[in-house]
């Protein structure tokens, strides 16, 4: 999973290309470049995010119950989620100032805080409510782009010619404003900015708020903690779920591929439906590799448990890459993310991974959490933490 997400955030390092307005993988690449660009669009760009929002709730729950079979009382359990996610907005704010102007780990702790307060403790049936209604609201979105990108087809050429070019000028923009400023101070003002409006949007879009309480009532059939018992609806969310978002991608993915001629003004026409169907993707993914550690067993051997070894220090292998990516590729840093495309950008972000893999197994080694993990914990637990 952590491949993945370097795979989806790398583009965003890069500066200096055309990439459209629909994603951040640069359109002046080769065919290489290009056929690389389409499959992440269709497979993961849109789908990881969701996917751990998944399995941020679905943690959410697992923490709670763990905590209270520990004798812990509610209130101190309550106490320690909330802080838990302030301080995941710390860190998100602290990551998207310093590194990465596309920190999530704010809104997933703003989206813990907010949903958490609300809906937390709801029984089953609420939470199923809850989630139909996010859902539907998702589809509506999806409706309303579609035929809002209709009607401006509808408008008169002068007025489409007078959009297409705004658009055609602001082109690689959005990149270029965050890794290709040199001056790291204001890069870094830009990125804490962008940081403040898009982290409560993120939550207002509703596809976090979604997955996460899927993962909510995941986690209460203990979906992907005994894979065993749950094997067939583990395989029918996998499959499904896989499909609808690379269905629900497609679209934007032909766009950029230049199969489908959409005119540049309406290119995000079929946003909304990526977004709806992205949530389908991540829990997908989810599932997928819930069965994979059913198929490894209790066995997985060097690589897999320098696999599991990264997947317990997330947050820290998270932050690594950008520590990697930013200095490398912006243009306050060494600036190599204008002189390569996708294809050495996702080579990075493989390498990166294997380097996590490397470190993993040294830390497994000497039986050392990530300095993340440990700091979270200490700020998590506060005058509740047993150890007291």
């Amino acid at each position: 999973m952590l491949l993945l997400i370097a795979i989806a955030n790398v583009s965003w390092h890069l500066w200096g290309h055309p990439t459209g307005l629909s994603s951040a993988h640069p359109t002046d690449g080769g065919p290489v470049d290009t056929v690389l660009a389409t499959l992440s669009l269709i497979f993961v760009d849109g789908r990881i995010y969701p996917m751990f929002a998944f399995l941020f709730g679905y943690g959410m729950v697992q923490f709670a119950r763990s905590r209270a079979g520990r004798g812990t009382p509610d209130q101190s359990i309550g106490r320690m989620l909330v802080r838990r996610h302030i301080w995941l907005i710390v860190f998100g704010f602290v990551h998207a100032l310093l590194l990465f102007n596309g920190d999530v780990l704010g809104a997933y702790g703003l989206a813990g805080l907010v949903l958490g307060g609300i809906f937390f403790r709801r029984t089953d049936r609420t939470l199923k409510i809850v989630s139909w209604v996010f859902a539907g609201l998702l589809a509506l979105f999806a409706l309303l782009a579609g035929a809002m990108a209709a009607l401006m087809l509808l408008l008169p050429s002068e007025v489409k010619d007078e959009i297409t070019a705004s658009m055609a000028a602001q082109s690689g923009s959005l990149t270029d404003a965050f890794s290709g400023q040199s001056n790291y101070v204001l890069a870094a003002l830009a990125r804490g900015g962008m940081w403040l409006v898009s982290t409560p949007a993120t939550l207002l879009m509703l596809t976090f708020p979604l997955a996460i309480v899927l993962g909510w009532l995941a986690a209460r059939r203990g979906l992907l903690e005994a894979p065993a018992d749950h094997r067939r609806t583990l395989a029918r969310i996998a499959v499904w779920g896989i499909l609808i978002g690379a269905v629900g991608a497609l679209p934007d993915a032909l766009v950029f591929a230049g199969v489908l001629p959409l005119p540049e003004m309406i290119a995000w026409a079929f946003s909304g439906v990526n977004a709806v169907t992205g949530v389908a993707g991540g829990i997908g993914y989810a599932a997928l590799f819930g069965l994979l550690a059913l198929r490894i067993g209790s066995a997985p051997g060097v690589i897999g448990r320098a696999v599991a070894g990264i997947g317990r220090r997330s947050l820290s292998f998270y932050l690594l890459q950008s520590v990697v990516f930013a200095p490398l590729l912006t243009a306050w840093g060494f600036g190599l993310g204008q002189h390569i495309g996708t294809t050495g950008a996702f080579a990075i972000a493989v390498a990166v991974w294997i380097l996590s893999l490397v470190l993993a197994i040294v830390l497994d080694a000497q039986n050392r959490r990530g300095p993340a993990e440990v700091l979270l914990r200490r700020l998590t637990y506060g005058r509740d933490d047993p150890a007291r």
